[in-house]
């Protein structure tokens, strides 16, 4: 695997998102809402820099099974959200790839009565969306790679890593979770 992104490029741009964030909604209060797992390491360094009230809730969305390196059926579990009534969410995933996750759950959200719903995306990877939808403040534009690091995995390796990687392909073939989960 090679470096996309550095640990240093990552921070440069969460602090990027903040600022952006923070333009867009002022001092109101703010309801980050992450989907699980992927965005974990990005929801817990960009609340750490907004000011501000900030509320968080998470939910969870997969369409990537296994090893699989292309989407497949999404499954949503939206039943954590806590009462978003007038409330100004942002929704913070970890890519965009085809939109498809982001698409419904943001319909979700807008109809549970917020006063607004936007979208954060640390990735938008070029050429793959499905939808007509767009991430309202992204992070990084990527190409069509499958990238692994800051709390993106592959196998449910490799998200532990402070970069963005991108997988060779004997990093897929030979299953890249073995090869990070064996001794020495």
């Amino acid at each position: 695997m090679h470096t996309l992104l550095t640990a240093a490029q990552l921070s440069e741009g969460i602090d990027r998102l903040a600022r952006d964030v923070r333009q867009a909604y002022g001092d109101c209060p703010l309801t980050v809402v992450g989907v699980l797992t992927g965005s974990v390491v990005v929801v817990s360094d960009l609340i750490r820099r907004l000011e501000g009230p900030v509320r968080l809730s998470m939910v969870w969305a997969s369409s990537y099974r296994g090893t699989a390196t292309r989407a497949g059926r999404l499954d949503l579990r939206l039943d954590l959200l806590p009462d978003l009534t007038g409330q100004h969410v942002l929704l913070v995933d970890d890519i965009f790839d085809s939109g498809r996750t982001l698409e419904a759950i943001l319909a979700d959200l807008r109809g549970r009565g917020a006063a607004s719903v936007r979208s954060l995306v640390l990735l938008r990877k070029q050429g793959r969306a499905e939808v007509a939808i767009e991430p309202d403040f992204v992070g990084f534009d990527i190409p069509d790679l499958f990238v692994v690091g800051y709390g993106l995995d592959y196998d449910g390796a490799w998200r532990h890593l402070p970069h963005l990687a991108v997988l060779d392909a004997d990093d897929i073939v030979t299953g890249g979770a073995s090869t990070a989960d064996s001794p020495g």
